[in-house]
């Protein structure tokens, strides 16, 4: 239960934008979404960097032990400001939900993440937004691989995480076409966010990487945004050796679940076929094998049939799983659904 308080609270788009369907960004009802706890040092910087064109603000005390909320009530200078304060820690996860949730009561229609500890620069808004406002994509997120420039100032140790964590978050939501999965600087399209504020999404670090395993599940468009890494003097509360095992875990589970529900409940592909001929063929072939080698007699050698027995089911079953992940590479969504639930919002308005 959240309990809100409203504390008393231009550029155009693009050239491109221009004409009959000119749209402005003051006039597209972006709001910012800021999950607060433990940063009360830069807050204040965050909440200052935002553009005239950003309708609202909603900082979410996360039940803070700093008392972030009661500092921003305190300081009381940019109108735009609303607080959320929930009364136990959720996460982050928990945290922009609950953001999201008010943003959207509020008339938000484009909900933009962003973190407490001015890490993101916030340059990069109108890049977010701009695929949402043109209809191109429902959810934005930033990508700081795009460029080794991008890079120089990430550590490196950070670099090889975010790398090997992205290429298990493309296999297990399905998104082959995105990178950079931990990058918390997002944007959702305020109907897309309803639906996703039902779903039963990880409240804490593994949070970003689930969200999109949920938009996959709704066939929603994601799309990558360059920006590079920006660090300053914030402390992360993250602790690596902490997450690896829980995010091993939760990517098998996600990634078992998807293809299950993918291909074998919500439709029937020849990538199903695939994937249990496939599938199939390997464990005979590998069983097979490995079953002769126990019978054996000593000093006993394959004969080419016995050979040819084991291997190529393994071949033709490698093959086969692997046209099946061809076919999932290709069947990432491309037609956003938020003027689909647009509409149906507006035909239940009437």
């Amino acid at each position: 239960m959240t309990t809100p308080t409203q504390i008393p609270y231009d550029r155009r788009l693009s050239a491109h934008l221009s004409g009959p369907h000119e749209t402005g960004l003051r006039a597209a009802g972006v709001w910012l979404v800021i999950p607060c706890y433990k940063v009360r040092d830069h807050i204040g910087q965050v909440i200052a960097g935002a553009p005239a064109w950003i309708e609202g603000i909603v900082c979410v005390d996360d039940a803070c032990p700093q008392g972030t909320a009661d500092f921003l009530e305190a300081q009381a200078q940019d109108p735009r400001v609303v607080i959320v304060r929930l009364p136990e820690n959720q996460g982050v996860g928990g945290a922009v939900l609950a953001g999201y949730a008010e943003a959207a009561r509020r008339g938000g229609r484009i909900l933009v993440k962003v973190d407490g500890d001015d890490q993101m620069d916030l340059k990069f808004l109108p890049h977010l937004v701009a695929p949402i406002l043109l209809g191109e994509a429902d959810y934005t997120k930033g990508n700081r691989f795009t460029s080794l420039s991008h890079l120089a100032s990430m550590p490196g140790l950070r670099v090889f995480g975010n790398a090997a964590l992205s290429f298990a978050a493309k296999v297990s939501t399905g998104y082959w076409n995105v990178f950079d999965p931990t990058n918390g600087f997002t944007a959702i399209e305020a109907s897309v966010a309803r639906l996703v504020i039902e779903k039963r999404i990880a409240r804490r670090y593994f949070f970003e990487t689930d969200m999109l395993y949920h938009l996959g599940a709704l066939r929603a468009v994601v799309r990558d945004v360059p920006m590079p890494a920006r660090y300053g003097d914030e402390v992360s509360n993250l602790r690596i050796g902490g997450i690896i095992g829980p995010f091993v875990l939760r990517h098998l589970h996600n990634f078992v679940r998807r293809v299950f529900g993918q291909y074998f409940v919500r439709d029937f592909h020849v990538a199903t076929l695939e994937l249990l001929s496939g599938a199939a063929l390997l464990a005979f072939g590998s069983a097979y094998a490995l079953h002769w080698l126990a019978v054996r007699d000593p000093g006993q050698t394959a004969s080419a049939g016995v050979v040819m027995a084991a291997a190529l089911p393994v071949i033709i079953g490698v093959q086969l799983l692997l046209q099946s992940m061809n076919f999932d590479v290709v069947n990432v969504p491309t037609r956003p659904i938020h003027p689909y639930l647009r509409t149906l919002e507006r035909i239940a308005g009437e």
